[in-house]
């Protein structure tokens, strides 16, 4: 799981800005919020346009060490996939720097790495339980330290020259068993996933028309989902019919028959986007989800069902992003799953004051009334 993030030059991060998911207090309720001594489920707050989509571009950023590739130079500039605003505005160092620590019983990981402005990896850092696996800045490569990289694997070529990713190099070429910390990592980071607002949600029309009726199709996938729907008000049944031209779509059960893409109300498309990514954690295919405005078509008692329905999932840490202060309830979550993203830092509600929060307290009406503006 992941134990601790922290960003520093990226996009409006200038400084840097920590997620400690150990800081857990000894609250008895809502226990289904921790997770091995992890937060494991928590809500982002925060004022508009104050970082809160940025913060999981940010932590989702590790990702991209599956797939990267290092050929990126200053053509990219013209490049499609170019981000101008990768790096903070006023940032001296010319790159974005990006730590984690994931923590697998009594093994723990830590990773850092930087990326420059066209967002090619220029350091890399690793360690198992503070031993130093490697540590590798391409700028420098004469002072490369792979001591611990020698010692997990005798016979592998260090020729860092043309490797992309050095974490992901480690592991694909050594023969670890699945219960290697490493491997754990890199298995971790490949079932990190991030739902976007629902702005963008909606422009997935290729999974909505190729990827959902196959999934609805499986199980009870769609039985399911056809009850979520009727709890939350939707008192509409669903079929899978083949169109003419042979391919499976998702329709309302009607005559005649509405094709779903269609006829759904944009919050009823992003609740079976939800539904999708709710299934797949549930079957061990997530380990983190984040989910961005994730109840910006809902009403306040639907988003709360979403949130008590992923908050039964153990394995999958999951952080949503809100501005419903209905959810802000110690019967939902707990003072130290309540975060506030502010330009400077990111802190729980039960570091935000010095008042000692207990199980009675309303912490909306507390947000609302300013409790939590200075922390400290």
């Amino acid at each position: 799981m992941l134990k601790q993030f922290e960003v520093i030059g990226y996009k409006n991060f200038r400084t840097a800005t920590r997620l400690d998911l150990s800081d857990v207090r000894d609250y008895k309720f809502n226990s289904d919020c921790i997770t091995n001594g992890l937060i494991s489920k928590m809500i982002i707050y925060g004022k508009n346009a104050i970082g809160k989509t940025n913060f999981g571009s940010a932590l989702l950023d590790i990702v991209s060490i599956r797939r990267y590739q290092r050929s990126r130079s200053a053509t990219a500039f013209e490049d499609d996939t170019y981000d101008e605003s990768y790096l903070s505005s006023g940032n001296t160092n010319d790159y974005a720097e990006f730590r984690y620590v994931f923590c697998f019983g009594d093994q723990e990981v830590e990773y850092i790495y930087r990326k420059n402005r066209w967002q090619s990896l220029i350091y890399e850092k690793a360690s198992i339980n503070s031993t130093l696996l490697f540590d590798y800045d391409r700028e420098h490569p004469e002072e490369c330290i792979t001591t611990g990289i020698s010692k997990l694997s005798p016979t592998l070529i260090l020729d860092f020259e043309k490797v992309d990713s050095i974490l992901n190099y480690v592991v694909s070429n050594t023969p670890l068993d699945s219960e290697h910390p490493l491997r754990k990592t890199i298995n971790f980071i490949s079932k990190m996933s991030i739902s976007r607002s629902p702005y963008s949600r909606l422009g997935t029309l290729i999974r909505m028309r190729e990827y959902f009726p196959k999934f609805l199709m499986e199980s009870t996938n769609l039985a399911e989902f056809e009850y979520l729907l009727h709890d939350s008000g939707i008192n509409e049944s669903l079929v899978i019919l083949k169109d003419n031209d042979g391919k499976e779509r998702l329709y309302f059960n009607k005559t005649p028959p509405l094709l779903f893409e269609l006829v759904a109300s944009s919050g009823t498309k992003t609740l079976l986007d939800l539904f999708v990514s709710y299934k797949r954690a549930e079957d061990g295919f997530a380990s983190l989800l984040f989910l961005d405005e994730f109840d910006s078509f809902y009403h306040f008692e639907l988003a709360e069902n979403i949130v008590l329905m992923l908050e039964k999932i153990r394995n999958t840490q999951v952080i949503f992003t809100s501005h419903n202060t209905k959810l802000l309830s110690n019967r939902i979550m707990r003072p130290d799953c309540y975060f506030i993203l502010t330009a400077d830092k990111l802190t729980s509600f039960a570091n935000a004051t010095m008042r000692e929060l207990r199980e009675g307290h309303n912490l909306e009406k507390l947000y609302m009334s300013g409790e939590f503006d200075e922390q400290r």
